[in-house]
């Protein structure tokens, strides 16, 4: 009979703390033999991805979602150079964050320590898999994995290796757990006090339904409703390739531009410029009146500036000015990445300022929303959230911290009765 999740969460809570406690040495010999392995059973991965490819096109898979179930030479190299990034970080275990004396011999320090088993629920690509493991290796955390059926043979290829790495780098078993089956999802959820931290990624609605699922605390971002917005002082030479790297790098991706906002004083100039490389690259446009005066393209609606496409298609309005976009943004964006392109650093410091969202960028396309170009090594997911960790989620949002006070006897009576008080003083 199959191990239950409940007791597969509660044997990896108790595996957690040694887990935490292993040396950075031998975290990073997990990743380093992780590395390896992968890299030497190339041809087994591929060949399970090939199957898991041809399942999606006999289902009929849209292009976008095949492109994110692909795991090739490029991803294998990606995830590799990931985790090659996260060999030369520091270890974020045990980090003093604080040091303060509150009396003589009374010293209270803030130190790092990992969350303890995280739960990630993730969409179907097989490269995540790989830098989730990796990250939770890093960071000390015990990891319960599910990922898309659409590459269950995939995953499960990936995840054997990774394991097999781990263990034979000296770490616990209940280090990584693979769910394979769905209603693994509804058991996982209810594994509060034994799971420390759970991170959804895919739609909204399965977002939402983690959410409103559990007591265990979630983190994650839903949508990723992204917005360019192109000021009356942009330089449009370099706003052009900015907006379509932002549309057209990868259009499934969560930081992939939705809505492009421009100032009614270039929209003239720059709209049919515009109009004319996204032609090229095969974008739709679907724009409000201004824009339909200016350049051939279809209607706007209202659920447009709501819409996360994943595709080639972006929705397109013309605004009076920068709080016109301000506004719209913060209307109808998810909080995820917002973009200005500006020359007038008054106006692009009024936008990063109001924009309210967790990424926002001055003359930089939307697709730097990432953990690994933000040199994390990777990430966990991105989070529109406030609280606990914000943006492309790395090492720092897998950890947390304890206070560790030490003494010589102290007693509080002794200060709420007066005879000793307190002399607070940061330690370096």
């Amino acid at each position: 009979m199959a191990e239950s999740m409940a007791a597969v969460a509660a044997r990896m809570k108790a595996d957690s703390p040694a887990l935490a406690s292993l040396g950075v040495e031998k975290r990073n010999e997990a990743l380093r033999l992780t590395q390896r392995s992968l890299r030497d059973h190339a041809s087994q991965v591929f060949a399970a991805n090939a199957q898991d490819l041809a399942d999606a096109r006999r289902r009929g898979l849209s292009p976008a979602v095949q492109g994110r179930l692909r795991f090739d030479e490029h991803k294998l190299e990606d995830v590799c150079a990931g985790i090659e990034s996260l060999l030369g970080l520091p270890d974020p275990l045990g980090q003093v964050l604080l040091r303060r004396e509150l009396d003589e011999g009374l010293v209270l320090t803030r130190v790092s320590c990992a969350l303890g088993v995280v739960g990630v629920i993730f969409e179907a690509r097989p490269d995540a898999l790989v830098q989730i493991s990796a990250l939770c290796i890093k960071s000390g955390n015990a990891a319960i994995l599910k990922g898309g059926s659409e590459t269950a043979r995939t995953n499960r290829a990936l995840f054997q290796l990774i394991y097999a790495a781990c263990i034979e780098a000296g770490l616990p078993k209940g280090c990584l757990h693979q769910a394979r089956e769905h209603s693994e999802i509804d058991e996982l959820l209810g594994c509060d006090g034994l799971v420390d931290l759970l991170v959804p990624r895919g739609s909204n609605a399965f977002v939402r339904h983690i959410m409103d699922s559990t007591r265990i605390p979630v983190m994650g971002h839903a949508d990723g409703i992204c917005h360019v917005y192109v000021d009356r002082s942009a330089d449009l030479e370099k706003a052009l390739p900015i907006c379509v790297d932002a549309k057209c790098q990868y259009t499934a991706a969560c930081n992939a531009v939705e809505t492009l906002l421009v100032h009614e004083g270039v929209a003239e100039e720059f709209l049919p410029r515009l109009a004319e490389a996204y032609g090229r690259a095969g974008v739709s446009i679907r724009g409000d009146e201004r824009t339909r005066d200016l350049i051939s393209c279809e209607e706007a609606t209202a659920e447009d500036w709501d819409s996360e496409y994943l595709s080639l298609t972006i929705s397109v309005r013309v605004v009076g000015s920068v709080d016109e976009a301000i506004a719209h943004i913060n209307r109808h964006g998810s909080h995820h990445t917002d973009a200005i392109v500006a020359e007038d650093d008054a106006v692009a410091e009024r936008f990063m300022g109001l924009v309210d969202s967790a990424d926002v960028y001055q003359n930089v396309s939307t697709r730097f929303a990432d953990g690994f170009r933000y040199g994390f090594g990777a990430e966990l997911g991105i989070s529109t959230g406030k609280l606990h960790a914000r943006g492309p989620v790395g090492l720092e949002g897998l950890v947390t911290y304890k206070y560790r006070l030490r003494g010589s006897g102290q007693v509080v009576s002794d200060y709420a009765e007066g005879r000793r008080g307190f002399r607070f003083r940061d330690l370096s």
